[in-house]
């Protein structure tokens, strides 16, 4: 029995430190400014879309996040949603190019978006709530150049964008990609300002929730391997 219980210790380690290693790679990979969903459909109207802004420091705190957004193929009606201890400025801008919808031609849109006043402590991170009245329909893919400013005057600028089929650069912007009408993924058509600050403690994005699922995956098949070896001992004694 007793290198039975051995086994089963050995073949349990194991499994830990690949779960473990899994769920470091999940908060590697999400440890950079995301927009949550990351999809909606073209022309979708009254959204929401949530920006993940992580400190990444050891050490100094995040003190201003600056988002800017696209006025090539702009958002129209913009809202920010007030942020506890977060004053936001709100920047127009004239577009080159107005937009003409129902309600009239649209000649100015919101271009950037600047939150200060708070504090995203090291290990920590916030969600940043925007609503649209409407998206673009006449481009697949839209990307939010962002500044984060650290608390010693460092600043990270979120702003690289990967060609196709290249891999993700090192400062990536946040990408929302655009979907034909009709082809929204259920996260985009359910999630909300109000959604995401109820499920803050305990959401990650999709990449991490992902491979934290692997992670089990491996654990289960770890403890069946385990029972197999203590049967088999048994067995040969």
């Amino acid at each position: 029995m007793s290198s039975a219980r051995t086994s089963l210790r050995r073949v349990g380690l194991g499994s830990a430190l690949a779960a473990a290693a899994v769920l470091t790679a999940a908060g590697a990979a999400s440890a950079h400014v995301t927009v949550h969903p990351d999809s909606y459909a073209k022309g979708a109207t009254d959204g929401a879309l949530t920006f993940r802004v992580p400190d990444e420091s050891d050490t100094t705190s995040t003190t201003k996040v600056q988002l800017f957004l696209p006025t090539d193929h702009p958002l129209l009606g913009v809202l920010v949603s007030p942020h506890d201890g977060w004053t936001a400025k709100v920047t127009d801008t004239k577009l080159t190019t107005p937009v003409k919808t129902d309600d009239g031609t649209i000649t100015d849109a919101v271009s950037e978006i600047t939150w200060t006043g708070g504090k995203i402590g090291p290990g920590q991170y916030e969600d940043f709530d925007v609503a649209f009245g409407q998206l673009p329909d006449d481009t697949a893919r839209l990307t939010f150049k962002t500044l984060q400013t650290y608390s010693d005057g460092k600043i990270v600028r979120w702003i690289e964008e990967a060609a196709q089929g290249d891999e993700e650069p090192e400062n990536p912007a946040p990408v929302l990609k655009l979907t034909a009408a009709g082809t929204t993924s259920a996260a985009a058509s359910q999630t909300s300002a109000v959604a995401s600050k109820a499920s803050k403690t305990s959401a990650s994005d999709s990449t991490a929730r992902g491979l934290g699922a692997a992670g089990l995956v491996v654990g289960v098949l770890g403890l069946a391997a385990g029972a197999f070896t203590v049967v088999r001992s048994r067995r040969t004694q």
